[in-house]
Formats: structure tokens, C-alpha cells, sequence
């Protein structure tokens, strides 16, 4: 029933149309071809004898007639753009352009009270291709020369096969942030220089070896992928939870302690060569390893991704050798490797 309303008011207002053509059309009779030609008629008689409608039609052409006009300002844009007379092939002057757009896009800003939270870089080459790229702004400022340092920074890294023939800057408006930390909490000191160091980073290294480590859901060990670093700060007492006492927590960390032996991994792997006797590690010899086994536990086998190209699958052993050293290591389709090593 929802599209009911709109139905009838689109015929209603073609059923005005319909009227208002009519009377137009008998005004043509009685010639009346001009606005001033209706101004002249006698209103009253013009109701007796065409109704309401022409009336109305009456009074626009005596200006008697009201209609309010809504004022809407149009969405404002933050856009600078310059197109340069000589195809350029040097960074200088694109340097030179995009420091005087911050400024200006800075002045426009700061005049309505809000500040850039992203700022979207578009350059034109001589092959009409173009280049694109959006840098998201930690702290969102109008500061020019942190905002500039930003673009500095990515394009000290940039090369282009075609000489730029315009350049375009656009600044994405929101309101300054506010946020309350806690007792214990804090902020960065310098958003912008943190920002700064991992563009420089990212550009020496690669995007693939910048960020954080997260775990995937997966049970093959040291199984992680990195995703772009960012500042936040976690609250320290999570709302909707019930927590333990301090000396509880206390006790069952120290339980925890005690009932697994911490595991010093290596962070690559070793090589090793492992005798078997009766399917079972017997001798291991590694890099600053080697002796009998004397005791060891497993096998543990373990697999997955059993239903892609990233199958994987090995069996693990703790050892320890003659020396008292305990050892994880496993088998796979690449040999044996010692993990690490038991504390």
C-alpha cells in the first residue's frame, strides 16, 4: 500500500494540467493570446465562468501570487586543480603546486571550522592516463606542512613513464575529533610523525612487511598475516563482563605458569637430520644440536587447507637428546626442521 500515495498525487497533479491546458485553450478562443490580455479581465467573472484555476492563473499574471523559494546552499567541493602550460617531468614543480593548494584548501577549511580527515591526489599525464591515490590522515588537521609532508613522502618514491600534464587535490571535510581517554590512557604525541615513519618505511621495505601480526584461524603454527598498522586505544575494563578479583587472576596465571613449559621458537627454522628407529626419532643432528635421544613424545600429526592449493600437512616430535636439551621438531614434505626449543 506504500506506493498508494505517490500514485495519487501524480495523478492529481495531471489531472491539473489537464485543467490548466483547458483553460488556456478557451482563453485562445476568446483571444487571449498575452499575460497582460489576462491581467485585464475581470476576476470575478473569470471565476463565474472558468472557476478556481484560472483564477490562480489571474493572480500570477497580476503578480499577486506568493511562492516561497527554499533556500539550499549546493554541497560545497575542496577541490584545487592546475593544468601547466609546459608538460612537466620533474617533482619540484609539482611540489611547488601542491603546497599552494593545502594552503588555500587549508584557508577554505578552517573558515567553516572543520578540518581534512583524507586527501585525494589525482595527476594527468601526457598519455591521458591518470593517477590516482587517497592518503587517509591519522589525525584529521588542516596543519600544512604535516599534510604536505605526507604527499612529500609518497612522492619521493614516484615515477611516472609520461611527462604530468595537471594535477588535482581534493580534501574530504569533517569535524575535528574528540575523544576522552582514561586515567591510564593516552594519545599520541605526534600522529602525523608516526604516520610519517611508516610511509617512509613502507616505501624502503615493501606494503607486505609494514603493519601488525594478526593470527589466522588456523591451527598451522606461526600462521599470521600482517594488515596496515593503526592507533587505538583499548579500554582497559570491557564494559558487560564480569571479572575475577586481582588474587584470583593472579592464581590462575600462576597456574597457567606452571603447567606448560614455555617454548623458545626459533624465528627460522632449522634443518636437521633425524635417525629413525622403528618409526621414532632415535638421533638428531641440527646446527648447535646433536646427540642420542633419549626420551620423546608423539607422533602429533597435524593438517589443513585439505581443500585448496594451500594444503598443508606435518607430524611433530618432542625430543630430548642425551645432552638434556628438549626439542620440538617436526616432518613434513620438506624434511625435517627443529621449532624451537623448551626453556
Amino acid at each position: 500500500m506504500a506506493p498508494a500515495i505517490p500514485v495519487a498525487v501524480n495523478a492529481r497533479e495531471s489531472e491539473r494540467a489537464q485543467e490548466i491546458q483547458r483553460i488556456l485553450a478557451i482563453l485562445h478562443q476568446w483571444g487571449i493570446h498575452t499575460l497582460g490580455q489576462l491581467a485585464a479581465l475581470n476576476p470575478d467573472e473569470l471565476a463565474v465562468r472558468l472557476g478556481t484555476v484560472a483564477v490562480k492563473l489571474w493572480q500570477r499574471a497580476n503578480g499577486c501570487s506568493q511562492r516561497l523559494l527554499k533556500l539550499v546552499f549546493p554541497p560545497e567541493s575542496f577541490i584545487e586543480s592546475f593544468e601547466f602550460e609546459n608538460e612537466i617531468e620533474t617533482v619540484e614543480p609539482l611540489l611547488f603546486m601542491l603546497r599552494r593548494f593545502l594552503q588555500q584548501l587549508a584557508l577554505r577549511l578552517n573558515a567553516i571550522y572543520l578540518v581534512a580527515k583524507e586527501i585525494r591526489l589525482r595527476i594527468t599525464f601526457s598519455d591521458k592516463s591518470h593517477y590516482e591515490r587517497t592518503f587517509k590522515i591519522p589525525q584529521p588537521t588542516n596543519n600544512e606542512e604535516v599534510l604536505f609532508r605526507m604527499l612529500h613522502t609518497h612522492l619521493e618514491n614516484f615515477t611516472s613513464r609520461h611527462p604530468i600534464l595537471s594535477v588535482e587535490l581534493e580534501a574530504q571535510p569533517s569535524r575535528p575529533a574528540r575523544q576522552q581517554f582514561g586515567f591510564f590512557e593516552t594519545a599520541l604525541r605526534d600522529p602525523g610523525q608516526l604516520h610519517d615513519t611508516l610511509a617512509r618505511l613502507i616505501g624502503l621495505l615493501g606494503p607486505d612487511r609494514v603493519g601488525r601480526p594478526f593470527l589466522e584461524e588456523t591451527h598451522r603454527p606461526d600462521a599470521f598475516r600482517m594488515e596496515p598498522f593503526y592507533w587505538a586505544v583499548e579500554s582497559a575494563v570491557p564494559s558487560g563482563k564480569n571479572h575475577q578479583s586481582t588474587s584470583d587472576a593472579d592464581a590462575l596465571r600462576t597456574a597457567h605458569t606452571r603447567a606448560r613449559i614455555p617454548l623458545r621458537r626459533f624465528r627460522k627454522r632449522r634443518p636437521a637430520a633425524v635417525l629413525l628407529d622403528e618409526n621414532k626419532p632415535a638421533h638428531v643432528r641440527a646446527p648447535a644440536t646433536e646427540g642420542v635421544v633419549v626420551a620423546q613424545a608423539g607422533p602429533y600429526p597435524l593438517s589443513g587447507n585439505w581443500w585448496d592449493e594451500r594444503a598443508w600437512a606435518r607430524v611433530e616430535w618432542d625430543v630430548q637428546v642425551e645432552d638434556g636439551t628438549l626439542l620440538r621438531c617436526h616432518v613434513s614434505e620438506d624434511g625435517w626442521e627443529i621449532d624451537g626449543i623448551y626453556d
